[in-house]
């Protein structure tokens, strides 16, 4: 693969949840590629120190602090980096949280909607307010979805967040054939384990869920490639190559990075 079709200079891409993760490592990746960033995320001092080490690289960054449930918020925070930077070609749609991990019938409607509005709701948002910048020169987007809600059922509790990784899934794919006629390519990727914080934002009801549990265990371990979750720059080597001219004539796909797990 030639170098140049990796290259990503004087592109400008958007990043959910740019501020941790794998959105932090995707960010830093895409920078050393060229690529000027716009990082969208609530956490905004996390976000400073994200952009603190694209500036080091030699790169340029943008912060903009953005609830991904709110569509004005999208819309507008969209547009700032697309005025600051004049244009836009990537937009990885990253962000989203576990959330309350519990029973079907204990789950409440309030935290149902809070994890679908905040996974699959803002990768809506995010995407719909990027087209029209998107439409002008072609360009990639890039949705995290998951090993769950598709390749993935046993994690007994995670009924909401599935649905909204499924949701992605079926999401992308439809945009990946509408958006073609605008040379603009979808792409889905289903990490694994990967080593990151978003457990912060987990809340499972351990004592509820005992009524539930189906035990799954795998003698030899449950990462079959390396014997270890996976790390978010190995992910961000996939975002970047989904971003490049390298993965020109790929569009709809759904692509699992996750060692093999969920193979077993």
């Amino acid at each position: 693969m030639e170098d140049h079709q990796l290259s990503l200079q004087n592109k400008v891409a958007i990043i959910t949840g740019a501020a941790s993760g794998i959105g932090k490592a995707a960010a830093l990746r895409l920078a050393k590629a060229g690529a000027a960033i716009g990082l969208l995320d609530l956490k905004e001092e996390k976000a400073e120190k994200v952009k603190e080490e694209i500036i080091q690289l030699g790169g340029k960054a943008f912060i903009v602090d953005v609830d991904l449930s709110d569509p004005k918020r999208v819309e507008n925070g969209i547009n700032e980096v697309v005025s600051e930077f004049g244009r836009l070609d990537i937009v990885f749609a990253n962000a989203g949280i576990n959330g309350v991990v519990t029973p079907i019938e204990d789950f409440s409607p309030e935290d149902w909607d809070h994890t679908l509005s905040t996974n699959l709701k803002s990768t809506f948002l995010t995407v719909k307010y990027s087209i029209p910048h998107l439409k002008k020169n072609g360009g990639s987007i890039i949705i995290t979805s998951s090993i769950n809600g598709n390749r993935k059922f046993s994690g007994i509790g995670m009924s909401a967040y599935s649905s909204s990784k499924a949701g992605q899934m079926a999401f992308g794919k439809m945009a990946a054939l509408e958006l073609s006629t605008y040379k603009i390519r979808v792409n889905i990727i289903c990490p694994g384990a990967i080593e990151t914080n978003i457990g912060e934002n987990t809340h499972p009801d351990q004592e509820k869920l005992k009524k539930v549990q189906i035990p799954v265990e795998y003698p030899e371990g449950s990462h079959p490639l390396e014997d270890a979750p996976g790390k978010p720059e190995q992910v961000a080597n996939l975002i970047h190559f989904l971003a490049s001219d390298a993965s020109s004539h790929i569009s709809g796909s759904e692509i699992y990075i996750d060692g093999a797990e969920t193979l077993l």
